[in-house]
């Protein structure tokens, strides 16, 4: 199982409004907070984000080098995802593949994809059961 995951930021601020509002909405709950850092719990598992020293953003991040690609989060439903889904747009956060969503993932894959502010890409997943095109 997995314990936590621990992210460097380049604008610490930014990260909280955009990552409260989701961690929120999927269940988490804020857990630590301190000067240079926050982390969201759910279950045993947190998510921590940290603000990066100046002298480590000469190099802005890009999910296809080496390192974190994504990170993907169980929705409880459909409808779940439909919601973040209108709440994403009224925020002006960019949808990925938005020309093959809800089904970037394929036809059996009901998702929607985005990036947080440091372009970190977010996926949110329906539940198996739910997943069937039309």
């Amino acid at each position: 199982m997995l314990h936590h995951i621990e992210i460097y930021v380049s604008n610490l601020p930014r990260t909280i409004q955009f990552w409260n509002w989701f961690l929120t909405e999927l269940g988490y709950v804020q857990y630590q907070k301190w000067e240079s850092g926050i982390s969201w719990k759910h279950g045993s598992t947190y998510l921590v984000f940290v603000q990066a020293e100046e002298r480590f953003m000469d190099i802005s991040y890009h999910r296809c080098r080496v390192g974190l690609n994504h990170l993907a989060f169980h929705a409880i439903s459909k409808e779940q995802v439909d919601s973040i889904t209108a709440k994403l747009q009224e925020r002006g956060i960019h949808i990925l593949y938005v020309d093959k969503h809800p089904y970037a993932g394929g036809e059996n894959y009901y998702a929607v994809y985005f990036e947080d502010p440091d372009r970190i890409k977010v996926e949110l997943i329906a539940p198996a059961d739910c997943y069937f095109a039309g």
